[in-house]
């Protein structure tokens, strides 16, 4: 499924010129249509080979104050006419919103550069056959492993497309490939597991798949013989991989609903430290090959890149049109949404921006401490800032990492963590969401 972006925005504009000649006075509508090829293997073998395409579109309706959204994969004119008469008799009989409505003229995006994300070169089975094989075989190839948990390879292309009775159309199309392999090491009651894995716009800039394996591999044997610890008080270090949840708990105190309810622990804190002096976090909506860029944001209005903390500094909320009316504020580009339900605040490519020292350097000090690389459970309050989750990792003793360690919580409370945060040289964008090391001094590990 490949359609044209324009028949797109033309389907999109009929739909919203009936939904205004039925009684709406305002309205938006919104389609994708996306284009999925995935496998996966175990030991060699193939377990599932899947392709698969659809489209759908939602259509957003105003009545005065009162909103209404309607969703439909079905793109038949009497289909779409039934969707167009059930969003505005829904939008006539719910309550009012005060707060609802589309952008203002002013807060649209205009124009928008071109971030290159769509690879134009669709992979065949074959060849992600291929990558998964390299990927497992790497990875069974590591001294101690014992198993396979299986490799993943995929591959997708959505075309988006938003235009509103406002004024604003646009289109883009993103692509996503991406690798995985997860292995068992040791034997009986001692085995552990363990996995890695890449993902990137361009296929061609995902990492080496025999890479991929041998870090899987790696990762699981280093596992073994994991041991409990003595509760403490000491510094935690965090790998990348799993410092990044941070973020995501920085993201949720900051959004825009949750401080429209009073439901977060930052929710007095705008234009004040919450961070360390130094500590920079950024989310940008425009890095070229971003694996969460987007032109636009969901409502239409022009986004860009924001430093969410600036020198430790809380300098905004992530904002859609609705919980920035609630606040009497702008919104800031973040709208996310997707056919059947409004739009809410979301971040594109966040990042915490890379400090300063090395991460050998960042434990080299430590005399006992805890690398944590794998975590378990939500464990924080968005309401408190308390926070309390199961980890495993490696005990840190005389600055370096000595044995594994497992069946152990880290806790302590997001605003004192945040504030003692020190982060390292190594950040690398992976994941959408992205950290270098950190280091936190002070938290509680609790063991046996």
């Amino acid at each position: 499924m490949r359609s044209n972006p324009d028949d797109m925005l033309t389907l999109l504009g009929d739909l919203i010129a009936k939904a205004k000649a039925a009684g709406a006075d305002a309205a938006d509508a919104v389609a994708f249509e996306a284009t999925s090829l995935s496998l996966s293997q175990r030991l060699g073998k193939p377990e599932m080979l899947e392709r698969s395409e659809e489209g759908d579109l939602g259509l957003r309706v105003f009545v005065g104050k009162r909103m209404a959204i309607a969703s439909s994969s079905d793109r038949r004119p009497e289909a779409l006419a039934e969707l167009v008469e059930r969003a505005v008799a829904m939008a006539r009989l719910v309550p009012e919103d005060p707060y609802c409505g589309l952008a203002e003229p002013e807060e649209l995006a205009h124009d928008w550069p071109d971030l290159d994300l769509c690879d134009p070169e669709e992979p065949s089975a074959e060849g992600l056959m291929a990558l998964a094989g390299t990927a497992e075989e790497s990875a069974l190839a590591v001294k101690g492993v014992t198993n396979s948990e299986g490799a993943q390879a995929g591959w997708s292309r959505t075309e988006i497309a938003l235009a509103a009775s406002n004024g604003f159309a646009g289109s883009y199309a993103l692509t996503g490939s991406s690798l995985a392999a997860s292995v068992v090491a040791g034997e009986g009651t001692g085995m552990e597991t363990d996995y890695d894995y890449t993902s990137a716009v361009y296929a061609a800039d995902m990492a080496d798949a025999a890479e991929i394996g041998r870090s899987a591999g790696d990762r699981a044997v280093a596992r073994l013989g994991g041991r409990k610890v003595a509760s403490a008080r000491v510094p935690v270090v965090f790998d990348p991989r799993v410092a990044n949840g941070f973020l995501r708990h920085l993201v949720g105190a900051i959004s825009g609903p949750s401080i429209a309810r009073g439901t977060s622990f930052l929710k007095e804190s705008l234009d004040k430290p919450v961070f360390a002096p130094g500590i920079v976090v950024v989310d940008d909506p425009h890095i070229v090959r971003g694996r969460r860029s987007k032109p636009f944001d969901g409502e239409g209005v022009a986004n860009a890149r924001r430093e969410l903390i600036a020198d430790g500094v809380l300098t905004t909320w992530l904002l859609d049109l609705r919980s920035a009316r609630q606040l009497g504020l702008k919104s800031t580009g973040h709208a996310s949404r997707g056919v059947g339900s409004p739009p809410g605040p979301a971040p594109t490519n966040l990042y915490l921006a890379a400090g300063t020292v090395s991460r050998d350097a960042l434990i080299g000090d430590i005399d006992q401490g805890f690398y944590v690389t794998q975590m378990m459970g939500s464990g924080a309050n968005p309401v408190t800032g308390d926070y309390s989750r199961g980890a495993s990792g490696f005990w840190i003793e005389n600055g370096r990492t000595a044995y594994p360690v497992n069946e152990v919580t880290v806790a302590g409370n997001l605003k004192d963590m945040f504030k003692a945060m020190t982060p390292a040289d190594d950040l690398v964008f992976r994941y959408g969401t992205d950290s270098p090391t950190l280091r936190i001094d002070g938290m509680t590990v609790a063991g046996r």
